[in-house]
């Protein structure tokens, strides 16, 4: 698997396609817009930058990294000679399915298709093509370039050969793959997303307000940073549409989601990525907002 065709190109999508441009694969990052994809090229050469002046990678690596992508916005001609295709699109299960019924016509028939999702059933997305042994889960972690697991997903049809292949692909790049089922969540946010949820109900009971509780968790369970920093992070719209799969996946009122969660990103705040979460990033520096305005402390 040499040349690779990477959908979405936001924070997750630019952060592949960096990392196996990286490792010296040939990288289509398709969007469906010029702007979206000149804003994750432009991501790219800015965290390239950051890895020169760091002394991780030189000037020409830089450049030669970059040579390595190409960008596109047209699914049929970007995926042609694709061996695989990787989906990071939004977390939202009908775009999936959408964008899988394309590359099932569009992709070449032994191309494995693999998706990003960070909770959406592979065996449901993989229902619409007729190539279920070659669809798999490939969930990096945030960021991309930086973090070393990927969770590999999969599906109730992924065949041995692809899984295996899948797994040695992503050694390759450096990363360290975990083989999991296919079940809501998978592992790493059938965990962390209940943590979360259960700092934000933190929050809205009136229990201590967003730095303590943060506080708490980095001093007392030495996390790098708070589950409320961590949700801004992700994105508070990404940590709601998890926990929807989780709950409406098993069924359970444990993972219902809180409803602070739903307000804050009912009203437009989604953590970094808007300017505004639990924290307050849009003066540069990172402070606590009075998110518990929606709540009880």
């Amino acid at each position: 698997m040499k040349n690779i065709a990477v959908i979405g190109s936001g924070t997750m999508g630019n952060g592949i396609a960096h990392t196996f441009a990286q490792f010296g694969y040939k990288v289509v990052l398709i969007d469906i817009t010029e702007e979206a994809l000149t804003i994750g090229l432009a991501t790219i050469a800015k965290n390239l930058d950051r890895q020169v002046s760091k002394g991780t990678i030189t000037e020409k690596q830089k450049k030669e990294i970059l040579l390595n992508i190409c960008k596109s916005t047209h699914m049929e001609s970007g995926v042609a000679e694709a061996d695989l295709i990787v989906e990071a699109a939004t977390e939202n299960l009908q775009l999936k399915l959408q964008i899988f019924r394309e590359l099932e016509v569009f992709a070449k028939p032994n191309a494995i298709i693999a998706s990003n999702t960070s909770s959406i059933s592979i065996t449901q997305i993989a229902s619409v093509t007729s190539r279920g042994d070659k669809v798999i889960g490939m969930h990096f972690m945030n960021p991309v370039p930086i973090m070393k697991l990927v969770e590999v997903i999969r599906g109730y049809a992924t065949s041995d050969d692809t899984t295996s292949r899948i797994m040695e692909l992503s050694a390759n790049l450096g990363k360290v793959p975990v083989e999991v089922n296919d079940y809501p969540g998978f592992v790493a946010n059938r965990i962390l997303m209940p943590m979360i949820n259960e700092a934000i109900y933190t929050l809205f009971e009136g229990v201590a307000g967003v730095n303590e509780i943060d506080t708490v968790m980095k001093l007392g369970m030495a996390h790098p940073m708070g589950p409320l920093q961590l949700a801004d992070f992700i994105g508070l719209d990404v940590c709601l549409a998890i926990l929807n799969v989780l709950h409406d996946g098993f069924g359970n009122a444990k993972y219902a989601p809180c409803p602070l969660l739903v307000n804050m990103v009912m009203a437009g705040k989604k953590g970094i990525k808007s300017g505004e979460g639990f924290y307050n990033y849009s003066k540069g520096v990172k402070e606590a907002t009075v998110a518990a305005k929606f709540s009880k402390f």
